[in-house]
């Protein structure tokens, strides 16, 4: 339990280290990304109003429905197509990924090479 505790305030200071970096706008809103034990989250985020413009999660219905787990490499990938997706019906292509102080790889880089492959531009 200790350890785990540990490992998560690393990964909290990491991310204010990353945030004090990037900035999303309304022209580029930032991609944050977070992973819990069950599910992958991912936000479009407007720092300058401090507005979320979309969300997505394994939890939504869409995703649901094609994904078998929660927390596997198939459902960060499904996860970063519905984001995709819904950004470019709102009009938003251009974007900031903020990783969210985890190492980018696994289901994070899952998550960023669909959202890239379905026409998002990091």
């Amino acid at each position: 339990m200790l350890k785990k505790m540990v490992r998560n305030e690393a990964r909290k200071k990491r991310h204010r280290v990353v945030r004090n970096k990037i900035h999303g706008s309304a022209e580029r809103p930032r991609l944050n990304v977070y992973r819990s034990l069950n599910h992958i989250y991912a936000q479009l985020v407007d720092d300058d109003a401090g507005v979320t413009l979309l969300a997505v999660s394994t939890q939504d219905k869409e995703v649901k429905e094609t994904v078998e787990k929660g927390y596997n490499l198939d459902a960060a990938k499904a996860v970063g197509k519905v984001v995709a997706d819904r950004a470019l019906q709102k009009g938003i292509k251009n974007i900031v990924f903020d990783r969210g102080g985890y190492k980018y790889h696994g289901r994070v880089k899952a998550l960023a090479d669909a959202a890239r492959e379905n026409g998002l531009n990091f």
